[in-house]
């Protein structure tokens, strides 16, 4: 993985953190606290998973660095302008793309069978996300109906990934394509509204 694609990651997951701390009344030091958990939730739990000691961010500090500078960056810039509320969902969308395949990527380079990278795929794509909206009192977007292909795209781009990676060993943009599924998925679920069906009862619909 090129280290460029996890620094990218880190930066739009940071800024997603920001944004999402948009009528919290948190200071700058609460909201650099939600864009560094957002940043490195999903890659510490993956990397806890995997066994891979120090985690990444502890391993190479440049992470943090990076995080905490979006995350400045973002802090000011929107004081002075004013940020579309969609503009969180597509930092985020880019944010599930990047540190999927990120994590797919990862747990398949410690051997890890197809299956178990996609769920760390998905783990370190949507983790930080659930962390985020835990630290700022919301139901994580992961769990909420209303929200398009959330864990659903990041899950189907692994699986693309994982089987281009099987079928193509030596291709090197097995990776590029996963993210590609990931966020055109995404953005088109944003787009028209695509989601899974919603658990509902007998006894929900008679009552």
């Amino acid at each position: 993985m090129p280290p460029w694609i996890e620094y990218f990651a880190v930066a739009v997951c940071a800024i997603s953190g920001v944004l999402a701390a948009e009528g919290k009344r948190m200071d700058l030091f609460g909201v650099m606290v939600l864009a560094l958990v957002t940043a490195v939730g999903g890659g510490t739990i993956r990397d806890l998973c995997l066994g891979a000691q120090p985690v990444f961010w502890i391993k190479q500090p440049q992470h943090v660095w990076t995080a905490l500078g979006a995350a400045v960056t973002t802090f000011v810039f929107v004081r002075f302008t004013h940020v579309p509320k969609r503009l969180l969902a597509i930092a985020d969308a880019f944010g599930l793309a990047l540190f999927g395949i990120a994590g797919t990527e990862k747990a398949l380079a410690f051997g890890t069978p197809g299956v178990v990278a996609v769920l760390l795929g998905v783990v370190t794509g949507v983790a930080g996300g659930i962390m985020r909206d835990v630290l700022r009192s919301e139901v994580p977007w992961v769990f909420q109906a209303e929200v398009d292909l959330y864990a659903t795209a990041v899950s189907v781009g692994a699986l693309v990934f994982v089987l281009l990676r099987h079928w193509y060993p030596a291709s090197e943009s097995d990776r590029y394509v996963g993210m590609a599924v990931i966020l055109t998925l995404r953005l088109a679920a944003m787009r028209w509204k695509l989601r899974l069906p919603t658990f509902w009862t007998r006894t929900q619909d008679s009552g």
